[in-house]
């Protein structure tokens, strides 16, 4: 889901550009208080007659869902105008996690560098290109095999918009998009730019192909598509132990861009002395269609909010599940949106696919930032277990490791999905699991953890007192009125205050951290200053008129641009554990700071209630 915004009831983002800025935000301040908190039905306990007569299929995966990096220095945006997060909470983040945020997927995958990992989806947030460069490095320095399956944020502005911006000269919208995404805000500084910097799924799934194309001992075969063109792509891995086994995509240009898919065949490693092997599909849950309506918006849904699969891809993997019945495979789906969070079409197309399985049901998903179990019994008799694994952008800031294991006796497929981090022992309580962070982040960066929370509780206390009024950004969306339009870079000018002075409390520790420091040059704003009297000096800055506060923002944007681009070249442990503390420090002074009946169901006690802590469930055919 969102964290630019709303996720009110639905999970989802709320499309809002057709009705127009005023009447949107009115309608996200009814959606958020529509019907009340109603736990999903959980699995029942494990029975205790079958404890012990399991038989391991797999060894363990990492499953991690909507890291949703954010780029925080374009254009400003009346969708992100910290004056909404007065009164639709989870639209803007601490400015700890829109800095350091990355690090906490980097944290997970390298934690495990034994074990593939499946990426849930929403790897980005607004879908910009530097977004995705920062993420595929990350993805890079994991060193090894996995798989990412697209979300509604990978290729839809903020998740929810499918602006056309292939045709941005026609399409004034793509191009606000492609404005958003310029790192440094100046719309006409050409520098580290290209000339389309939003980032559409097309793309997304592209740069993905891409990417693997070129470890050919991995994916032998596998070519880069065309980054144009209509593209129909069926690969199938030589290698018949190979985690990523097989591809099947649909690349489409245009208006259409938004309907392309990739789905993926994955084939778990097999754990000592099982009899057979476990084949997870992802699915992409996110063919969008055309723009947004103004009928979806009254109804309350976007592209974003509601996961859409076409019959196209349906077809497409109907073979996996026609080979797994005859090898007498397990089946497990796996998908960006939650069960309930699916179009009904798209679950009636799946429970068809589903039932053509003589085996228990299992479905895999991210996207509510929440993280669950729940037992579905829809549509269908059959009962579907999901798993639902928490958000890495907001607390509860987690992820699972995932087995199965069998009990042929009984036809019960038993999914063991390990919370972490954790301790000694498992989670019970976010106390637990903030601790299980601090000992593997902060304790490890060797930094007085009472200093990092001293300096992130400010900050975060700092970015919330500065929101502006409902009145104001109302105000700000009356276009060519600059005195109404002032508040916008005033708030996005507090937002980067915020910024720069996480950075700015970090700058005492960054050679004690021990990391060998790469050269940055800096904005020729800052002319001979270095990074602390630059920072120092545009945050007194006082700008007088409409003109003074746009180019004070973006001198500001442009210096956050420039030291974040610096610290994707930080490397050293020690760093790490640092930025990836801090993330997670900023995310739950966030959430304590929010109150329960705004949180989006994020609460300890709703969490407990659909069962967060739980770290196994078993599922039979009944």
């Amino acid at each position: 889901m969102a964290k630019p915004t709303a996720r009110p009831c639905a999970h989802g983002a709320t499309g809002a550009r057709v009705l127009g800025c005023g009447a949107a935000l009115i309608f996200a301040l009814a959606l958020a208080g529509c019907a009340g908190f109603v736990p999903q039905e959980g699995p029942p306990p494990e029975p205790t007659s079958l404890r012990g007569h399991y038989l391991t299929l797999t060894t363990p995966f990492v499953a991690v869902g909507d890291t949703q990096e954010h780029l925080s220095t374009g254009h400003p945006l009346h969708d992100n105008d910290s004056a909404v997060d007065a009164y639709v909470e989870v639209t803007q983040r601490p400015p700890e996690v829109a800095l350091f945020g990355r690090r906490m997927l980097e944290w997970a995958l390298q934690r495990h560098p034994d074990e593939p990992y499946i990426h849930l989806g929403d790897v980005l947030d607004l879908s910009c290109r530097i977004e995705a460069d920062r993420m595929t490095q990350i993805f890079r320095a994991a060193g090894r095999t996995g798989a990412v399956l697209p979300g509604n944020h990978d290729g839809l502005m903020f998740g929810i918009y499918g602006y056309n911006i292939l045709e941005a000269v026609a399409d004034p919208e793509g191009k606000r998009w492609h404005e958003a995404c310029k790192r440094g805000a100046g719309l006409d500084d050409g520098s580290r730019k290209t000339g389309n910097e939003a980032f559409s799924k097309r793309e997304f799934i592209n740069l993905y192909l891409s990417e693997y194309a070129k470890v050919q001992a991995a994916v032998p075969g596998l070519q880069a598509p065309p980054a144009s063109g209509k593209v129909r792509l069926s690969w199938r891995n030589s290698n018949p132990d190979a985690f990523l086994s097989a591809i099947e995509a649909n690349l489409l240009d245009g208006q259409q861009y938004a309907d392309s898919f990739i789905a993926q065949r994955l084939k778990l490693p097999r754990a000592p002395g099982a009899d057979r092997n476990v084949i997870v599909i992802g699915l992409d849950t996110n063919q969008a269609g055309a723009l947004v309506g103004t009928l979806d918006v009254i109804m309350g849904h976007s592209p974003g909010s509601v996961g859409h699969i076409h019959p196209d891809q349906i077809q497409a993997v109907t073979e996996w599940v026609d080979e797994a019945i005859i090898d007498g495979d397990i089946v497990i789906f796996a998908g960006h949106h939650n069960w309930r969070g699916l179009g009904l079409p798209s679950r009636v197309f799946l429970r068809s696919l589903m039932g053509k399985l003589n085996q228990p049901l299992v479905y895999l998903s991210a996207h509510t930032h929440s993280g669950f179990w729940a037992m579905h019994h829809s549509i269908v008799r059959q009962p579907l277990l999901e798993l639902n694994v928490s958000s890495l952008s907001d607390w509860p800031i987690a992820y699972r490791r995932i087995s199965f294991a069998w009990n042929e006796a009984d036809k019960r497929l038993l999914v063991r999905g390990d919370l972490m981090p954790h301790g000694d022992k498992p989670s019970t309580s976010y106390a637990d699991l903030l601790a299980a962070w601090e000992a593997e982040t902060c304790q490890r960066a060797g930094i007085p953890i009472e200093d990092i929370r001293q300096h992130d509780l400010a900050v975060v206390k700092q970015q919330r007192e500065s929101r502006g009024s409902l009145m104001e950004w109302l105000l700000s969306a009356i276009p060519g009125c600059e005195t109404c339009q002032q508040p916008l870079y005033e708030h996005a000018q507090a937002y980067q205050d915020a910024m720069l002075q996480t950075l700015l409390q970090g700058a005492p520790y960054a050679r004690e951290l021990g990391d060998r420091m790469p050269k940055i040059t800096l904005p020729a704003a800052c002319g001979e200053q270095n990074f602390v009297t630059c920072a120092n000096a545009l945050m007194a800055e006082k700008a007088t008129d409409f003109q003074g506060h746009v180019n004070l923002f973006r001198r500001k944007a442009a210096l956050v641009a420039t030291v974040n681009d610096y610290l994707d070249l930080l490397e050293g442990p020690r760093a790490k554990a640092y930025m990836t503390c801090r993330a997670v420090q900023a995310a739950k002074f966030d959430f304590d700071a929010t109150e329960d009946e705004r949180n989006e169901n994020r609460s300890e006690d709703k969490r407990r209630a659909e069962q967060f802590f739980r770290i196994e469930a078993s599922v039979g055919l009944d």
